[in-house]
């Protein structure tokens, strides 16, 4: 299953793209997938799903690695809605007497940068978006 080049006509062959070949072949497999919406994720086997899905150092660093790959753009835009979110549902959660709640929020926008960094570091290399969203 090969994304349809009419549908992304700035589309960059991933070949000819300036990254190390396991980059590439995250592209390979994620355009396998469907795209950066992921359609046909499951047809996938696990190791390249999970390859595809979660970015470790995403997880670890966030902002700061958007940062590093160029991207930004999207840093400081999920960044601030990042804090925004924790701040709203954090206030909320502590009235709600679940502190012990909100102080694991963190993990959660932790876990957003993970899962998000890869489909966004494809967006920007092989379909040339890098904006705000």
């Amino acid at each position: 299953l090969k994304m349809q080049e009419t549908t992304y006509p700035n589309r960059i062959d991933i070949g000819t793209l300036q990254v190390a070949d396991t980059w590439k072949k995250k592209f390979r497999a994620l355009e396998q997938a469907g795209g950066p919406k992921l359609p046909h994720l499951k047809t996938l086997p696990f190791k390249e799903r999970f390859s595809v899905t979660f970015n470790f150092l995403g997880f670890i660093f966030g902002p700061l690695y958007y940062l590093a790959k160029g991207m930004w753009k999207k840093a400081l835009f999920l960044f601030a809605a990042c804090v925004a979110a924790v701040l709203l549902i954090g206030s909320a959660l502590d009235m709600a007497g679940l502190p012990e709640v909100a102080n694991s929020l963190g993990y959660g926008v932790s876990a957003f940068f993970g899962v998000r960094s890869n489909i966004d570091y494809y967006k920007k290399m092989v379909l040339g978006e890098n904006g705000w969203w």
